[in-house]
């Protein structure tokens, strides 16, 4: 049972937390894609569980699933 609490408790609390940024990414966040392509959301596809990101001054757009999302870099103000 100790094994459970040092171990992975702390890793399952991860996982959530990863999971909540990347359900709540929205258009107009600037993210980071777990292969370190960043980009601005523009468009959220969730019938395909997918958002499309544009990189670059040259505005190349990308799809890339959600789970590719490492990082949100965007800070939202929570509401009160």
């Amino acid at each position: 049972e100790a094994m459970y609490f040092i171990f992975f408790r702390p890793q399952n609390k991860k996982k959530k937390k990863e999971a909540e940024m990347r359900k709540n990414a929205q258009v107009g966040d600037e993210i980071t894609t777990i292969g370190g392509i960043c980009g601005r959301i523009i468009a959220v596809k969730d019938e395909t569980d997918s958002v499309i990101i544009e990189t670059g001054s040259d505005r190349a757009r990308l799809r890339i699933k959600r789970w590719a999302i490492g990082s949100v870099d965007t800070i939202h103000e929570e509401d009160a």
